[in-house]
């Protein structure tokens, strides 16, 4: 399941609690990302699920949900 590797990845970067990462979880407000962890984060999920991600767009992913949403939407 997507969001159980997205979860898994964010965890390990960002070294928060697997409780604290739900779909909903906003990553700045609610997890404490930064853009250093921003970058971490596109680096490994492009790494994880052979996909690419536009600096552009990982501005744009507010929550874990959506970059599950995002994941989706690219993979084949």
């Amino acid at each position: 399941m997507i969001f159980d590797q997205v979860k898994t990845i964010i965890v390990e970067i960002m070294g928060i609690a697997e409780n604290d990462v739900v779909e909903t979880a906003y990553l700045i407000d609610d997890l404490g990302a930064d853009s250093l962890d921003a970058v971490e984060l596109s680096i490994a999920l492009q790494e994880e699920f052979e996909i690419e991600i536009e600096d552009d767009d990982i501005l744009k992913m507010h929550t874990v949900g959506d970059i599950v949403h995002y994941i989706k939407e690219r993979q084949v």
